[in-house]
């Protein structure tokens, strides 16, 4: 099923643009013989492969494929002095397709920099790790670094459907419902490959009834691939279901449900990132200061996604709920803010008091913004008795820290604070 031109490519449609790199790649004008290597950087089953074949399938380039996993620098040797006696002797490019890239020794990255430099070959290099860690300096200035991203739901609709019914396939010979379709999708988690070897598994098990094209069901989905198969839709109800418990059970303290939670959205393909983004708001709003240190553990668990990938990702994504969950609870500061916010929205801002004003611009002082300000610093405490708040608002009280955890020490401290401002 991998196509043989980029116009049945699914997915990656940033990159295929008209006039983009990989399509001057493909075309056949012999003014684009001479065209720049790049590298291809994304997850497993994302289609790097796939556009290297298509292009020169397009392009009538000859292809060589190597494997960083078994091939070494003789090899790559051989393959770009074969390269030049081709160009030299009957004006055929050559695109060289290295898999895996980020295998390769400094040593054998290196022998690919003749050919790369000189035009013998158009490297095209893929890899699943970042290459700017995996790939030599000089090779990678040589090279165009393009992304791909993992394939949408429609994508991998697209192909799955593809693959049903083209003769390269399966040929219309058995059919497929609507939750087998979905199944299907939503197992591949981005990966086409996934998606289509589950379907060619999935398609040995149902048998024929009459005349009828044999169907391939959710269930027949689940045994192929020998896994329980959630129902979650993550542009549904089951979605917001779930991460509505999910958040619920940090929220409570729950730990074990919370943990549940999160290996639903994991196993059902939900996006790390909208995980991640309601751990970080979760850690603001449910535990805020009665430890701080949560939303910093929030934080770094969504970089640490980012960073990563799946699945690795799933553990600092553990990590961060298991302490959210742990944690001490306090709703304070975000009830602060929403008071605020209401009493803003009801008119309650009243003028900024003068002595708080900006005294820096040009007539400011003569207006006597700024006089009477009480630098806290100055002080032997670091705190001044003044007036912040509007007069209209004097005296009202936002922020109410509770006694748990690490607030407990806020509250305290902010009594004695609070004294000292007011003057009392």
């Amino acid at each position: 099923m991998r196509p043989t031109s980029l116009d049945e490519v699914a997915g990656q449609r940033h990159l295929l643009q008209p006039g983009s790199p990989l399509v001057q790649l493909a075309t056949p004008d012999t003014r684009a013989q001479r065209a720049v290597s790049v590298i291809l950087w994304g997850p497993p089953g994302t289609g790097k492969t796939t556009l290297a074949q298509a292009i020169a399938r397009s392009s009538g380039r000859r292809f060589v494929e190597l494997s960083a996993v078994t091939a070494g620098v003789r090899d790559v040797r051989e393959v770009m002095q074969d390269a030049l006696n081709q160009r030299d002797l009957y004006g055929q490019s050559t695109i060289l397709f290295l898999d895996e890239i980020h295998r390769f020794t400094k040593a054998q990255q290196d022998a690919l920099l003749p050919g790369v430099e000189n035009g013998w070959v158009v490297l095209i290099a893929a890899t699943t790790e970042n290459p700017s860690f995996s790939v030599v300096a000089p090779l990678l200035s040589r090279s165009l670094l393009l992304t791909l991203e993992p394939l949408s739901d429609d994508d991998l609709g697209l192909l799955v459907d593809r693959a049903v019914e083209d003769p390269r396939g399966l040929g219309g010979a058995i059919a497929l419902d609507d939750d087998a379709r979905a199944a299907l999708v939503r197992l591949a988690s981005g990966d086409a490959r996934r998606a289509l070897t589950a379907l060619e598994a999935a398609a040995s098990l149902p048998s024929a009834d009459g005349d009828a094209a044999p169907v391939i069901t959710a269930e027949h989905v689940a045994q192929a691939v020998d896994r329980a198969l959630l129902r979650y839709d993550r542009q549904g109800d089951e979605h917001y279901d779930v991460v509505s418990a999910f958040i619920k059970s940090i929220r409570g303290s729950d730990v074990d449900a919370a943990m549940h939670y999160l290996a639903r959205m994991v196993e059902a393909g939900e996006d790390p990132r909208f995980i991640a983004r309601r751990l970080v708001i979760s850690a603001a709003e449910d535990i805020g200061l009665a430890d701080p240190q949560a939303l910093q553990i929030a934080v770094a668990a969504a970089e640490a996604v980012a960073f990563i990938g799946m699945p690795e990702g799933r553990i600092p994504l553990a990590e961060a709920t298991a302490y959210l969950a742990t944690a001490a609870k306090s709703n304070a500061a975000y009830l602060a803010i929403d008071r605020a916010v209401a009493d803003v929205r009801a008119g309650g801002f009243g003028r900024v008091p003068t002595h708080l004003r900006d005294a820096h611009y040009p007539g400011a002082k003569r207006l006597g913004h700024g006089k009477g300000y009480v630098y806290p610093h100055d002080t032997d405490i670091g705190v001044a008795p003044q007036q912040y708040l509007p007069d209209e608002l004097r005296g009202t009280r936002y922020y109410e820290p509770k006694a748990l955890g690490a607030e407990r020490e806020v509250q305290a401290r902010l009594e004695k604070i609070r004294r000292i401002v007011d003057g009392r």
